[in-house]
């Protein structure tokens, strides 16, 4: 009987072994065509630039030379760690308490890859190089100084295109779109395509990594992509790991951990890394908020929540006191420092405040011992959001800066310009609003953005936020109901009236989702009866930052 139970469990194991080598085969050949489509969609061959042989059991040759064979020529089955280009590193630094895998590492040593220079956007005629410095001043004398010099240490043009074709065309791309130059589209292309092709290589190095943050926080479309391609190649070229000789004073590695980590003082520390400082404290508050509160909009807000926002609502406080005070004015970007710092500081209490929405609508709003709280929450966010308008509108230094702020700032303005419609129209008849102050002032921010914009070229984000802001005031203020409104000065919520037909806009817009503006997270967008209109109409070709 037990050797029959065993050939029988021998049996059962063959045909299940069997088995799964059949749908691994199948499962590979999927992949084959699916990746045959990407590479025509693409339009890059090199993805299935070899021969698969279901019989082949040993990987190809290997190249002779010591040299590397092009990235496009290389397969994935050759690009295999070879002896002599490959090391494991042992990290002295690594504590006895340390996770075992984490004191290895390895280091792949690579010769000239004479596929980066192929990728170079000047040698394939995509821009001269006359066009090329152009975009490149633009963006080391203005752009780079909003974004705490992501460049690192200043470049000439030679060094950026011999360190990255992929950083080259990523300062490109952006300096073409704030110089409304006509070679944003090629340039964006090209962008595209090589940090496709570089997603697939492990040739990066930390230039990838800032070309691909460049391309995150301008090129509209983009910002997850990128995002998510540069922390992978951040930990693929252990990034990290450069704090350890960062903090004892190598400027290099200062500089690599500063891009990772945003910032580490050291002696090399500048007026950047306050800034920088400055950004990080307000970001890490609203990912705590949002840590604390989840993402369940429909649930009203109860008693026991309430002091939690309050003490969120201090710290935000504390930082924009703290910071306002330190930071200086910036040769090349001026006041941005502070106003910076008055810009986000809103844009976090508005997302705090409008908490005091959740649930509107449904049983449990505003139960008796928060009900006044919660009016006073509301009537914060109101005035936050009419904040980030007013210094758009009231501010010409900020109006100013637009052309050049990374795409978020326009996400802020939109979605400020989203809360006061939709608190002045869906809930005017529950809500205690100067609804004819607000529609003026929206009113006011379309001709300040739409003079702001005439300029700016056609794919900025902020020439779409302007049509939509300004379709979305016709449509929730039409002529017909403009006339005399009830001025009060300050808000109280009760249960939603509203004209659903009014406010339901989503066949008056085209292009992306809200999604693609970031804002579905937030909450106010999120709660019953989203708005479905803030659609703008941007066509970029998503690859679907790096």
């Amino acid at each position: 009987m037990a050797a029959c139970t065993v050939n029988k469990s021998l049996q059962m194991i063959l045909e299940s072994d069997a088995d799964w080598k059949t749908k691994t085969e199948s499962r590979l050949k999927a992949l084959e065509g699916a990746l045959g489509k990407l590479g025509d969609h693409l339009s890059l061959p090199e993805l299935l630039d070899y021969e698969m042989d279901d019989g082949a059991t040993e990987t190809p040759d290997l190249p002779s030379s010591c040299g590397l064979v092009p990235a496009s020529r290389v397969s994935p089955t050759e690009e295999k760690h070879m002896p002599s280009n490959f090391e494991i590193v042992m990290d002295d630094n690594a504590g006895p308490a340390a996770i075992p895998g984490s004191v290895v590492f390895p280091v792949i040593v690579y010769g000239v890859d004479a596929h980066r220079a192929e990728q170079d956007i000047i040698t394939r005629g995509v821009v001269t190089v006359e066009q090329a410095q152009a975009y490149l001043d633009i963006y080391q004398n203005r752009l780079d100084h909003f974004l705490y010099r992501i460049m690192g240490d200043r470049k000439t043009l030679s060094e950026v295109r011999k360190a990255s074709p992929l950083l080259l065309a990523a300062v490109c791309s952006v300096g073409a779109l704030h110089l409304s130059a006509p070679d944003f589209e090629k340039c964006y292309q090209e962008f595209v395509t090589i940090a496709a092709a570089q997603s697939f290589s492990r040739r990066n190095t930390v230039e990838e990594v800032r070309g691909l943050c460049i391309g995150a926080f301008w090129l509209s479309g983009l910002e997850w992509q990128c995002i998510g391609a540069a922390v992978r190649i951040a930990t693929d070229i252990q990034l990290h790991r450069s704090i350890f000789k960062a903090l004892e004073g190598d400027r290099t590695h200062y500089l690599r951990t500063r891009l990772y980590y945003l910032v580490y003082m050291t002696e090399h520390a500048v007026q950047d890394d306050a800034r920088l400082i400055s950004q990080v404290n307000l970001w890490s508050a609203q990912a705590d908020v949002y840590d604390t509160f989840g993402i369940d909009v429909e649930k009203p807000l109860t008693v026991d929540m309430i002091d939690p926002i309050r003490r969120f609502s201090i710290r935000l406080d504390e930082i924009r006191a703290y910071w306002t005070e330190r930071l200086a004015h910036n040769r090349y970007v001026g006041n941005y420092p502070r106003k910076g710092v008055g810009l986000h500081y809103h844009f976090a209490k508005l997302y705090l405040y409008s908490l005091a929405f959740r649930g509107i609508g449904k049983p449990g709003f505003k139960a008796p011992e928060v009900a006044s709280d919660i009016d006073e929450l509301a009537n914060s966010a109101l005035l936050s959001a009419t904040a980030i308008l007013r210094a758009v509108v009231q501010d010409q230094e900020i109006q100013d800066f637009l052309n050049g702020l990374p795409t978020y700032f326009d996400i802020m303005i939109a979605f400020a310009v989203v809360f006061v419609l939709k608190v002045s129209t869906k809930f005017a008849a529950s809500v205690a609003i100067d609804t004819s102050e607000i529609r003026s002032l929206v009113a006011d921010l379309v001709h300040v953005l739409k003079d702001v914009t005439s300029n700016m070229h056609t794919r900025h984000l902020l020439t779409s936020v302007t049509r939509g802001a300004e379709t979305l005031l016709e449509r929730c203020c039409p002529p017909e109901l403009r006339g005399p409104f009830p001025s009060n000065a300050h808000v109280t919520i009760s249960q939603p009236i509203f004209d659903e037909n009014l406010y339901n806009m989503s066949s008056h817009w085209t292009g992306t989702s809200t999604d693609n503006f970031m804002m579905g997270e937030f909450d106010f967008l999120s709660t019953q009866d989203v708005l479905n209109g803030f659609q703008p109409d941007l066509q970029y070709p998503i690859p679907r930052q790096v």
